[in-house]
Formats: C-alpha cells, structure tokens, sequence
C-alpha cells in the first residue's frame, strides 16, 4: 500500500463567531427560495457561469477520491431536441405502464405528465453521468467507491451553485435513461444519474404551492 501524501491545510478560514452565524442564516435563507421550475425563458445562460458552477460541483468529496462522474453540458437545440424525444418515449411508457398508482398519486400535485416541452425551451440541459467503473491505461478496470454517494453529493452540490449564481433549475429523472448514452455518446462504464435543466424562469413561470416538513421532523440532535 503506497505512503499517504499529505500538505498543510492552508486554504481553511476561521471567522468570528457572529460572522460563522450571519453567514449561515443568509445562505440557508438564500437555498430556501430555491424551487424546482418547469417553465423556462428561452434566453441563453452566460457559458462562464455554467463552467463555474461545474467547477464548484467537481470539487465535491468522493469516496477514496475516485471523482466517478461525468458532466455534459448540451446547449445545442437538436441535441436538446433529440434528448426530449427520448426521455418522452420513456415518460410515455412509464405513465402509461409501469408506474405504480401510489407514485402516480405522490406527484399529482406536482401536475407532472410525460410532456417534457422545458427540454426543449430551456438553454442549458447538463447530463451526470456516474462512472460505473474508471478505465485504466491498459484497459482494465479501475474499482469506484460510494459512487452513487460521491455523484448525489456532488450534483447537490451543483444545484446550489447554480441557485447561488442565479439561475433556477429542474432535475429531470426518466426512467430509464439509456439513451442519454447513446445520444450523447458515453461509454458503458458511465451510467445516466440525472438530467438536470437549467435557465431562466419564464416571466409567468409558476410553481406548485406546497411546503417542506416541519424542520423538527427532519432533524434531530442529542
């Protein structure tokens, strides 16, 4: 087993206690506006933005520090296009024949159907893949830890750069999503995670009226 290699931990800072607790309200304050939308503004999102918040997603912790994941950034309108036949025939047959009534009932209120029309509108579409497995030099295989763990976290991540930067976003999860595989020409060591939709609300972008649980049944601490 090779020696660990360690540095000091200079990036760290410490602020004063009052600080540690404005910041922390502000930026809870801040994550709590942020709402799952499915009506986007056509208008293009600044490519740097995009990068940056990539940048903050990649530098999530993983396990044994493996990274297993993948990000595609489509912008094109075909590429869009071709994505929202797929995940349409996909939701159409999800509805239609598989879905259990009891998932059925849990996102009517979210007025959710197979139509997927935002993926289409929206600029920016970002596909994760999760690496499966890496690919050695030789072609062999490279072991992943906790990858579902290390891409979740890593996509949270993302989602509250995004919201911090300014831009609204949805995560879009049909099922199953092999063709983002084929469309977007990934290997077979990375599977679909998440398809996430970025932009610009539209001006009359609405959002179900619902409520989190109370935070006393969500957390507790002894």
């Amino acid at each position: 087993m090779p020696d660990p290699h360690f540095r000091l931990y200079e990036e760290y800072r410490e602020y004063p206690v009052e600080t540690m607790r404005a910041r922390a309200r502000e930026f809870s304050r801040d994550l709590r506006r942020r709402r799952s939308v499915r009506e986007f503004a056509d208008r293009p999102v600044p490519p740097d933005v995009i990068e940056d918040c990539l940048r903050a997603a990649v530098s999530a912790p993983s396990g044994a520090n493996m990274q297993p994941w993948h990000f595609v950034v489509v912008r094109k309108p075909e590429i869009r296009h071709e994505i929202r036949r797929g995940a349409e025939k996909e939701e159409r047959e999800f509805y239609e024949h598989r879905a259990p009534e009891e998932w059925l009932d849990a996102i009517s209120p979210l007025g959710t159907g197979p139509e997927k029309p935002f993926l289409d509108t929206a600029p920016c579409l970002i596909a994760i893949f999760a690496e499966i497995h890496g690919i050695a030099e030789n072609g062999g295989r490279v072991k992943h830890y906790y990858v579902k763990e290390s891409v979740g976290i890593a996509t949270g991540m993302l989602i509250a750069a995004l919201h911090h930067a300014g831009l609204v976003s949805l995560t879009h999860t049909p099922s199953p999503m092999g063709f983002l595989n084929e469309i977007l020409d990934r290997p077979d060591n990375e599977k679909p995670f998440l398809l996430l939709v970025v932009g610009y609300p539209a001006a009359d972008a609405q959002v179900p009226d619902i409520a989190k649980r109370p935070f006393e049944e969500m957390v507790t601490f002894l």
